[in-house]
C-alpha cells in the first residue's frame, strides 16, 4: 500500500491505530475488571480488537512503503525498529479480549446461574484482570513510543523553533 489520494498511506493509516488500540486496551481494561462493563460491550470488545489488530500489519505495511521512499535516517530507522514490535502487544491484546468476552458472556440459565450469566471464578477473574492490565499498559506504551519515534522522524528538520513573520493572507 502507498499512497492514498496522493499522500502516503502511512500517515493515514497511523491514526487508525492510534486510536483504535489505546481505544481496546481501556476497553479491555474495564472490561476485565468489570464484568458489568463486560456484558455491555459483549462482543464488541473482541471485535474492536481484532479491527485494530487488522490496522497494524496494513499500518506496518504502508510505513515500510514509505521507508522506500525517504532519504535514509536514523530517527525513521528507529521508527520503523519500534513499529515491529507493536504486533505483539495487539495480538496479546485481541486473545485477552476474546477471553474476557470468553469469561462473561451470558450463557443459558441452569441452577447454579443467577439471570443467565455465567459465574466465573474470582481466581480466572483476578488472572484475566492483572494480565488484561499488565497488556494493556505495555501496548499503550509501545504505541506511545512509536508515535513520538515518528514525530521525531517527520518533524526533526521540518519546523522552526522561532516564529516566522506573519504573512499577509488576504
Amino acid at each position: 500500500m502507498g499512497l492514498i489520494n496522493g499522500l502516503p498511506a502511512h500517515v493515514l493509516l497511523v491514526h487508525v491505530v492510534v486510536v483504535l488500540v489505546p481505544l481496546t486496551a481501556l476497553a479491555l481494561v474495564a472490561a476485565a475488571l468489570w464484568p458489568r462493563a463486560a456484558r455491555r460491550l459483549g462482543p464488541l470488545l473482541p471485535l474492536l480488537a481484532l479491527v485494530a489488530l487488522a490496522s497494524v500489519p496494513l499500518t506496518t505495511e504502508a510505513g515500510e512503503w514509505l521507508e522506500r521512499h525517504v532519504d535514509d535516517d536514523a530517527l525513521v530507522r528507529r521508527h520503523t525498529e519500534l513499529g515491529d514490535g507493536l504486533l505483539p502487544w495487539v495480538v496479546g491484546l485481541t486473545v485477552l479480549a476474546v477471553a474476557v468476552w470468553w469469561a462473561a458472556r451470558p450463557v443459558a440459565p441452569e441452577p447454579v446461574q443467577h439471570a443467565g450469566r455465567r459465574r466465573t471464578s474470582l481466581p480466572v477473574r483476578i488472572v484475566l484482570g492483572l494480565l488484561s492490565l499488565a497488556v494493556a499498559a505495555g501496548t499503550v506504551v509501545t504505541v506511545y513510543r512509536i508515535g513520538d519515534s515518528g514525530a521525531k522522524a517527520a518533524w526533526h528538520d521540518g519546523f522552526s523553533k522561532t516564529a516566522t513573520e506573519e504573512k499577509d493572507h488576504s
